[in-house]
């Protein structure tokens, strides 16, 4: 290989291998692409959409209600949940048997969501949210695991890996959520 065809190489090699690092850097730190899994999230989501998810803000500001956030199961699986933020630090949340939602004994409005609950669970006696404790649930509540059972309970804001930010597939639902 004469001397050229070596420098040629290097450059590259060294090209490919910064790329990899910001790849890295990005994924990350700042974004990634997820895709929903399941039924829980309809009608907003549905399963097999492609999602941008920001992990950069929760770095410097709180989730704030009805942010769509990521957050890892509690076992060792290495898959995620994604679910809407209902409750907010230092909060009561409470679910009557009609399955209306109450925060701090105001009621709910929720046009977003596929019906309302049958099972408030844990919810179903006032629950006070600690400090940086969030109560997230699914719209589909009827085909939901969230903060309602054990499994999952409350999330504490070091637990969240992001926000979804962007829908990008299929095309034709494009959208910023």
């Amino acid at each position: 290989m004469n001397k050229g065809k070596l420098l040629d190489f290097l450059n590259g090699s060294m090209y490919f291998f910064v790329v990899i690092i910001i790849a890295f850097f990005i994924i990350k730190y700042i974004g990634q692409r997820t895709e929903v899994v399941g039924s829980s999230m309809e009608p907003t989501l549905i399963g097999a959409e492609n999602l941008i998810v920001d992990k950069l803000t929760y770095r410097f500001k709180d989730p704030e209600r009805y942010d769509i956030i990521i957050f890892p199961y509690r076992d060792s699986s290495g898959r995620y949940y994604i679910k809407r933020v209902i409750g907010l630090p230092g909060e009561t949340i409470y679910i009557n048997e009609r399955g209306d939602v109450f925060i701090d004994g105001v009621k709910l409005e929720e046009d977003y969501i596929k019906e309302k609950a049958t099972n408030a669970g844990l919810a179903s006696v006032p629950l006070e949210l600690g400090e940086n404790e969030y109560f997230v649930l699914g719209d589909n509540r009827n085909n939901s695991v969230d903060s309602r059972v054990p499994e999952v309970g409350l999330v504490t804001k070091d637990e969240i890996i992001g926000r979804a930010i962007l829908r990008v597939w299929p095309i034709n639902k494009f959208k910023i959520l």
